[in-house]
Parts: C-alpha cells; sequence; structure tokens
C-alpha cells in the first residue's frame, strides 16, 4: 500500500476530499517525524509504537575487500506492533 492508496481509503471512509485526505495524512506522518526527532515515542494504542533506538558502534566488513571496518553508532526509527495489529495479521 502506497501514500496514495492511504489517501483513497481516507476519502472513501471519511467522504472528504482527496485534497484534505492528503493534508491529514502529510500532517501526521509530519507530528509522528517530529516526535522522533526530539527523542519522543509515539503510541498509537493497539496499533504499535513508534521510539528511536540506540544503535552501538560495532564492527563490520567491507564486502568488497573483506576488511574490517567500524559502523558507527547511531540513532534507528524503530516500530513494534501492537496487539490489535498482531492479531489482525495473523
Amino acid at each position: 500500500m502506497t501514500k496514495d492508496n492511504l489517501i483513497d481509503a481516507l476519502v472513501k471512509k471519511t467522504g472528504a476530499s482527496k485534497t484534505q485526505a492528503a493534508e491529514c495524512l502529510t500532517v501526521l506522518l509530519d507530528e509522528i517525524t517530529k516526535s522522533l526527532s526530539r527523542g519522543e515515542e509515539v503510541v498509537l494504542t493497539g496499533f504499535g509504537k513508534f521510539k528511536i533506538a540506540q544503535r552501538k558502534e560495532r564492527e563490520g566488513r567491507n564486502p568488497k575487500t573483506g576488511e574490517t571496518i567500524k559502523i558507527a553508532a547511531k540513532k534507528a526509527p524503530v516500530f513494534k506492533a501492537g496487539s490489535i495489529l498482531k492479531d489482525a495479521v495473523k
């Protein structure tokens, strides 16, 4: 499913215009992104939780040369599915 598919689903379910649905989805995604960039968790009860995980520095291999390299520590977004989502997927 793409962003356009989500917008079309919003239009069908709510009766809103395509422009309004696109704006709502964009605002939702922007707010999730802003919260994560501030280090906050985003919890959508039953659906899941978005948070930032701190990845430690680690060793890796250059696949071209086989040389050992250091992979820098970094922050990465993580999503953990909630119980309702897990049950729906089963």
